[in-house]
């Protein structure tokens, strides 16, 4: 994993505990700071089966440090975007699920980089914005992608237009996040999701990460060939079959109401 003054990694047995460490910025994003999360979740340890983003402070990312933008000319403006796309690609099509624990500001491309996540937890201090309509400027990172898969088109529209703000309870609502906590408490239910997340084989993690988003796009006939091609694939490994085996024998626990 990379080193980088902004971006603290810590390992906590299998999890791997990613931190923006930016707070007099309130977290906000800049070149090196966007190509440090893209190497350290290409090269997480082998050991790692499960990721938690976090942000130091009181914030979780105020987005891009606009300060990066005043000089480019649309040919840098476009491959300053496309860096973007590949490290968040890194975040949400890597090697092992990400949960972000979110707090105060998640605006900008500080909400593009939760919705490279795969679970969001959020406390009550979170609030989301996407305030570039109103700086004169388009979401670059990945937003008008994955944004809308959250929250709709409309949604989104709505936000860049007039500037809305959605605080913890109505963006949880509204689908920014699937876990809403008391303050100071999004980290600790993030880690525990990750722990959980953890225990399940990996392959099946893989598939829901890789293979669920692509088939939520495909036409439905390509996508019902694209699950019965991932099933057979995930069903095949050795570890599939111990944990059937592990249920049919009374050795595995069995759903409950919750």
């Amino acid at each position: 994993m990379t080193a980088h003054p902004d971006l603290h990694t810590e390992l906590r047995g299998d999890i791997a505990v990613v931190r923006l460490a930016r707070p007099a910025k309130r977290n906000a994003l800049n070149d090196g700071l966007v190509a440090a999360i893209r190497d350290t979740f290409l090269g997480l340890p082998d050991s790692v089966r499960a990721a938690v983003l976090d942000g130091e402070g009181d914030h979780f990312c105020a987005g891009l440090d606009l300060s990066e933008i005043k000089e480019r000319d649309a040919g840098q403006g476009m491959h300053h975007s496309r860096m973007w796309h590949a490290a968040l690609e890194e975040v949400q099509y890597g090697r092992v699920p990400v949960v972000a624990a979110l707090h105060g500001a998640v605006v900008g491309g500080g909400l593009e980089l939760a919705a490279a996540c795969h679970v969001r937890v959020a406390d009550d201090t979170a609030f989301y914005a996407l305030p570039e309509g109103t700086r004169g400027i388009f979401v670059g990172g990945g937003g008008s992608v994955r944004i809308p898969r959250l929250i709709g088109v409309a949604r989104m529209t709505d936000m860049m237009l007039t500037g809305r703000v959605y605080n913890a309870q109505d963006g949880e609502r509204a689908g920014f996040a699937q876990y809403l906590v008391p303050k100071g408490e999004a980290l600790a239910k993030a880690l525990e999701i990750a722990a959980r997340i953890a225990t399940n084989a990996p392959l099946t993690n893989y598939a829901l990460m890789h293979a669920l988003p692509r088939i939520a796009e495909q036409p439905a006939d390509q996508g019902f060939l694209t699950e019965a091609l991932m099933s057979a694939v995930v069903q095949s490994a050795p570890e599939a079959k111990e944990r059937v085996r592990a249920f049919l024998e009374g050795r595995a626990d069995k759903v409950k109401k919750a």
